[in-house]
């Protein structure tokens, strides 16, 4: 039962207050940066050095002219989509089947295997740059999309695994069974029948893998060496050289690399913050 403010006791006023006092910090915390990079796109280099968080005198597009004359953002942007896009769908569509083996079925070393796999999450991306860069070279696809999207997609199988097993175990085994009976296959039963289940566990692995390889770029760097494969976040060394930054362009850029991960993961937080949490609490 919810309590107004006015019947509170003094005590729980204060723990009122400064719970949402430390909640508004933190979206201050996390909102700024984005904020000031965007606003600090529309300002011109002097008015970034003379006074870094004062508002734009006046709202210009020069920075994104030069950010599009300086580097081939489309080309980049355009490079990113697809690596990010089949990265994505390969990764949910590979790792869903191995979440459902892992959540439904038992089999000789089912749990050390499934914790061998998850154990790569703890495992650091600077320790996997020369034995990724030997295997994508080995197999003759240095500089090519199809090296980041296999690279990626592993990259993104142990948060992938862990959702979707968690999501296949959470949906009752009397689902399958009924399928069963009325005659459905296992496939059948899979992809028309669990998979729509899972559908909010798909989300959120599905979301949190097109974030991280859209702003990847550790590996897009070791694994490309020309515009052809580059992507978005590559672009941004463009804006910088040994004596000069050219600082509107740079914000403008980094915007523009910024703004679809922002709208993807709003418009599908509900999905995920809803299937991380979900299963948390038996009951």
């Amino acid at each position: 039962m919810k309590t107004s403010f006015g019947t509170m006791t003094g005590r729980e006023r204060l723990c009122f207050v400064l719970k949402y006092l430390f909640m508004a910090l933190c979206v201050v915390v996390a909102l700024f940066p984005i904020i000031w990079v965007i606003l600090s796109s529309f300002k011109t280099n002097a008015e970034i050095l003379s006074n870094g968080i004062s508002l734009p005198t006046h709202f210009g597009f020069d920075g994104y002219k030069s950010a599009l004359d300086m580097a081939p953002i489309f080309k980049f942007f355009g490079n990113s989509v697809i690596v990010t896009c089949c990265a994505t769908v390969l990764n949910v569509l590979v790792f869903a089947m191995a979440g459902y083996a892992f959540a439904r079925f038992r089999f000789p070393c089912d749990k050390l295997l499934y914790m061998l796999l998850s154990l790569s999450l703890v495992i650091p991306m600077t320790a996997l740059l020369q034995p990724v860069y030997s295997v994508v070279n080995n197999l003759g696809l240095y500089d090519t999309k199809a090296g980041l999207i296999l690279v990626n997609t592993a990259l993104n199988m142990p948060m992938s695994l862990l959702i979707l097993r968690g999501a296949f175990q959470s949906i009752p085994k009397a689902i399958e069974e009924a399928a069963y009976i009325d005659g459905a296959g296992f496939l059948r039963t899979f992809f028309q029948i669990m998979m729509p289940c899972a559908k909010g566990g798909l989300t959120s692995a599905a979301v949190l893998c097109f974030l991280n390889t859209w702003n990847e770029f550790t590996f897009s760097l070791i694994l490309t060496s020309s515009e052809s494969a580059r992507t978005l976040p590559l672009s941004l060394s463009y804006f910088t050289s040994q004596f000069s930054f050219n600082y509107t362009a740079l914000f403008a850029a980094v915007t523009i690399a910024v703004i679809p991960s922002i709208i993807v993961f709003a418009i599908f937080q509900e999905q995920v913050v809803s299937s991380l949490t979900a299963g948390s609490v038996k009951e």
